[in-house]
């Protein structure tokens, strides 16, 4: 946790597929200080074998919390608009033009379709994008979430190192 006591950032995945790329993140999330929300329906089992080794040993150090549906979410998590980035491919500035704050909500979506539009649509200055190819359909999502992550974390400050050793 941040020196305040809050996650430098909160990472929210909706309808996430694929175990390993959860894994992936969750083990991101450890090392920026960032708390993840895993929004279902999940495309695999919490404990599947395959996100537990992609997150390697890192899992009992991540500050997490999974949610029945988007509903649910919405209405437990309540993340501020103001305080919400929604990442599509589909609209948005680029990602590097946001304007991050310490605390902030990074919104990705399940691998196939990306987020669904209802949630984004109404917002297009909290849209973002990452910049590509137009041949290019996406990139992987846990890559996208590192590269959102990282920039928000450089406008933001980088994780303390002191006190975090695992063991």
């Amino acid at each position: 946790m941040s020196d305040d006591g809050g996650p430098a950032l909160h990472v929210v995945l909706v309808e996430p597929l694929i175990p390993q790329n959860t894994g992936t993140i969750g083990r991101l999330c450890v090392a920026a200080d960032a708390r993840l929300h895993l929004v279902g329906p999940l495309g695999f089992d919490l404990d599947d074998s395959r996100r537990r080794r992609a997150g390697l040993d890192y899992w009992p150090w991540l500050d997490w919390e999974s949610y029945a549906d988007l509903a649910s979410f919405l209405a437990s998590a309540a993340p501020p608009l103001e305080r919400s980035w929604y990442t599509t491919t589909r609209a948005g500035r680029p990602y590097g033009e946001a304007l991050f704050e310490r605390g902030d909500w990074l919104f990705f979506g399940k691998e196939t379709v990306g987020l669904p539009r209802e949630l984004w649509e109404d917002h297009p200055d909290r849209c973002l994008t990452i910049p590509m190819r137009s041949a290019a359909r996406s990139i992987n999502l846990a890559i996208a979430v590192g590269i959102v992550a990282y920039e928000a974390l450089r406008q933001t400050g980088w994780p303390s190192s002191e006190g975090a050793e695992f063991s």
